[in-house]
């Protein structure tokens, strides 16, 4: 039995961060303090004025846990993991903790590339961002790669140079091809600094440079050069005058503002870098009706910058943080360079501020409502799923799995993921089947689960030894329920899987009728009907067909895939490069069956091209 009296006793006056339990040994809450004894006995004293939401959580401790640590800054740093993994009920939460993208040019290559990644890695290599659009940032690598010809193969240079073909890129005339030593070193870093300025923002040099190119090429009568140089001004122009310019002394800053009612507040924060508005975002912050302004500033920058890889020189916050100290020298240890946090008063940083409040407290009072009634209907229908299964647990994450075949070929699993009552899309994992052959669901099943409960111990251990972020691992957050797609034949077998791992998780199978409609739920042995009528049936169904979608959509690209190698494969001196080359060149099977040696020879040698026509036309 857990006396908390006496164990606050044997609490020690170091710094630490504290777990608080309740009577299911869930964490409720996660804090940190300077002196543990101090500020865990303050929770349990009658004469402490308790707001109403710190009044709740002491009525449902049951126990605590401590950790000590060395100082006040490692009790930051795992309070902010802690939190991240458990998403206590009493903490002020951050809703949405997605990933951006980057930019990454690997500089320290002596042929750079540029890469899409939403990881930061301390490699050499400089990355730009956030981008708050995926596609901008996708969209913004093409476009580089068609202006300045950059490599994106992995090939090590100049060690692999010669060694195979140029690739796809090379013959679309969107690589210089630096793997066949098609360009000189000096040449290609020239393109790297233009690209680098381009991506920092400075577009007026890269402009200026292009138009010198272009009026050289001219005079020298050159004009197919000189026509490229006038598209690349184009496009660089045209994504020029997309950035607003904020301020010339401005450089990297986040802007944070922030309007609330209620028990939620939404934040909003402009992304500013090398003085232009690159993107702006905003997040709903729950459990906040007893917070300080102050306390909600400092737990949406406690989440958020612990789950981002990239720190800017400058934050720029409309409310004092309560413990800016230590989250400054926080910031500025994962920066490795001084993170200055500043409240202004005025001033061009203080009208930014006011615009990001007014941006803030306009977003909620439209959209508020409705994303809060949509975000109840799913947790009803939860509850009502947790109700009906006899489930005592509160239900954050729920896991759903499906597998998809075609007579046992190109088998593949989907996962799909609920946290939170939302779709976590960065978060759906898809497995393709390598121990069972034909058309057996249930030893795909094993093998799909078998394969993702023994990767997340895996991380967990790795985590635990390395003393690293949570966040790292592909695998590492458990689900609180597991849903199958099928009956009992599908929940026995992840409840085999489970046990062996030796796992406590609820699993329930999602059943259809003769016609592949939802019919109910199978949990402990007996099917649970449900109202087709309520919000817990509505669920069930989205659940089971965005698992079939998933797993649908990644067996289509398997065989589509192995379509195409079925045909070109079979011709001696084709492999994936040429395939893919034929493929982009041609558009179709059909085309490259009709094509003359002359025209294959566009794409691939020769030699190759008469074994292809040969291929296509035996008598």
């Amino acid at each position: 039995m857990f006396d908390i009296h006496e164990e606050l006793k044997k609490l020690p006056l170091k710094p630490g961060v504290y777990l608080m339990k309740d009577a299911s040994e869930h964490i409720i809450y996660v804090g940190k303090a300077i002196r543990l004894k101090q500020r865990v006995s303050q929770y349990f004293r009658a004469s402490t004025n308790h707001s109403i939401k710190i009044s709740q959580l002491v009525k449902h401790i049951k126990s605590f846990e401590y950790i000590v640590t060395d100082s006040e800054l490692e009790a930051l740093i795992l309070e902010c993991n802690l939190i991240k993994e458990h998403r206590p009920k009493y903490n002020t939460m951050l809703k949405d903790d997605k990933m951006y993208p980057y930019i990454k040019v690997t500089v320290y290559e002596q042929f750079p590339r540029v890469i899409y990644t939403r990881k930061m890695n301390k490699d050499g290599s400089k990355y730009f961002g956030p981008y708050t659009d995926a596609f901008a940032a996708k969209n913004s690598i093409e476009m580089i790669r068609k202006v300045w010809g950059l490599r994106s193969c992995s090939r090590v240079l100049p060690r692999d140079e010669g060694k195979e073909r140029p690739c796809l890129y090379y013959h679309i005339k969107q690589c210089d091809g630096p793997c066949q030593g098609y360009i000189t070193t000096e040449d290609y870093h020239e393109k790297v600094n233009q690209v680098l300025a381009f991506l920092s923002g400075k577009n007026e040099e890269v402009i200026v440079l292009l138009e010198e190119k272009m009026n050289e090429a001219s005079e020298r009568l050159d004009f197919e050069k000189a026509a490229e140089y006038r598209d690349h001004l184009s496009s660089v122009k045209v994504i020029a005058q997309k950035q607003k310019v904020i301020h010339a002394n401005m450089e990297e800053q986040d802007i944070i503002a922030f309007a609330r009612r209620d028990d939620e507040a939404l934040v909003q924060v402009f992304f500013v870098r090398n003085g232009k508005m690159m993107g702006r975002e905003q997040y709903r912050l729950s459990n906040v009706e007893d917070d300080s302004r102050g306390d909600v500033m400092t737990a949406f920058v406690k989440q958020f910058y612990s789950g981002t890889p990239y720190i800017p020189k400058e934050l720029i916050l409309q409310d004092e943080m309560s413990e800016a100290h230590i989250i400054g020298q926080w910031l500025s240890n994962k920066r490795g360079q001084k993170v200055y946090i500043k409240v202004p008063q005025k001033g061009e940083k203080n009208k930014l501020i006011e615009l990001a409040a007014k941006n803030a407290s306009l977003t909620l009072e439209q959209f508020g409502k409705q994303i809060k009634e949509k975000e109840s209907k799913t947790k009803d229908a939860l509850k009502e799923i947790v109700d009906l299964l006899g489930v005592d647990d509160y239900i954050s994450r729920v896991e759903a799995y499906d597998i998809s075949n075609t007579s046992g070929v190109q088998s593949v699993g989907s996962m799909i993921v609920i946290a939170e009552a939302v779709p976590k899309r960065s978060e759906y994992r898809k497995f393709r089947i390598r121990t069972v052959e034909g058309p057996n669901d249930y030893a795909s099943l094993e093998e799909v689960l078998t394969r993702r409960f023994t990767h997340a111990l895996e991380e967990q251990k790795e985590i635990l030894i390395k003393g690293l972020d949570p966040s790292v691992g592909k695998f590492t957050k458990l689900p609180d329920l597991i849903l199958m797609d099928g009956g009992k034949g599908q929940v026995n077998i992840a409840l085999k899987v489970l046990k062996d791992i030796g796992l406590e998780i609820p699993v329930c199978g999602m059943v259809k009728d003769d016609k592949h409609n939802t019919r109910g739920l199978y949990h402990n042995n007996v099917e649970l009907p449900i109202s087709k009528h309520s919000e817990g049936f509505r669920l069930i169904t989205r659940v089971q067909d965005e698992a079939h979608r998933f797993a649908i959509e990644y067996h289509k690209k398997l065989r589509g895939n192995a379509q195409i190698k079925s045909v070109l494969d079979d011709i001696e001196g084709i492999g994936p490069a040429r395939r893919k080359a034929l493929m982009m060149h041609f558009k179709s099977i059909d085309l490259i069956k009709s094509a003359t040696t002359e025209v294959l020879e566009e794409v691939v040698p020769k030699n190759i091209a008469i074994k292809i026509y040969n291929y296509f036309h035996k008598e």
